[in-house]
């Protein structure tokens, strides 16, 4: 028995080794993909609270066709489809496929954000002589800003769960080596064991970092204080 748990925990061992190089390249997809997620969200949710017809029309349609998208298919998609002609390598197509979609959802978190704050504090800044431009920017958006900071760290989390998606097209990363070390040694439940303690010791970690974020720019007078 007990050489069969040493046996067990150095093999553990051995996964956990073979998989630590692709844990950056996890990261590296994931935080790209946010960060052309934080792009797209914050001008289509801010394009969705304006008062311009065709611009929020054509914003809802951007949110309401990816979002009725599985991501799986949209990564088909922008790689096989739009990499065909555009010549798209295996990183451009994750983060691209990533970014559209997660943008999305950071767009209704935006608009929620913008929503949220009293319509009185927008009419208070016009009576002080600012623009609505000037208002929106320098007294709304800030405070959207921080509301929203915590459902986009969540939306953070759950994108680098979703980039494990992205071996499907052949990227490198920590499913994509776990597949790889299962093909050659055939010890499934130890790999995929390995792969999930990875993942959940990042989100874990992130989660514990948005608590912290979330206490330090929270709103007082809105949600919990």
């Amino acid at each position: 028995m007990i050489d069969w748990l040493g046996s067990q925990l150095h093999l553990l061992g051995e996964i956990f080794i073979y998989l630590l190089p692709a844990i950056p390249a996890a990261l590296e997809i994931t935080v790209l993909s946010f960060l052309l997620a934080l792009f797209f969200g914050i001008v289509v949710g801010t394009v969705r609270v304006a008062n311009v017809r065709l611009l929020s029309a054509l914003a809802r349609v951007y949110v309401d066709v990816v979002r009725g998208i599985p991501l799986l298919v949209l990564i088909f998609f922008t790689y096989f489809g739009l990499g065909k002609y555009l010549n798209l390598d295996r990183l451009t197509a994750a983060v691209l496929s990533l970014g559209i979609c997660y943008g999305a959802y950071v767009a209704e978190i935006f608009r929620a954000g913008i929503l949220a704050i009293p319509r009185g504090q927008f009419d208070a800044a016009l009576s002080l002589g600012m623009s609505r431009r000037d208002a929106f920017r320098h007294v709304i958006i800030p405070q959207a800003l921080r509301m929203v900071i915590p459902p986009i760290a969540n939306e953070f989390i759950a994108c680098l769960k979703d980039s494990s998606l992205v071996s499907i097209i052949g990227m490198r990363e920590i499913t994509r080596a776990g597949r790889e070390y299962f093909s050659a040694h055939f010890v499934d439940f130890q790999v995929w064991l390995v792969v999930a303690v990875l993942y959940l010791i990042m989100t874990v970690t992130l989660s514990k970092l948005v608590s912290v974020i979330e206490n330090k720019f929270r709103l007082r007078g809105f949600g919990v204080s």
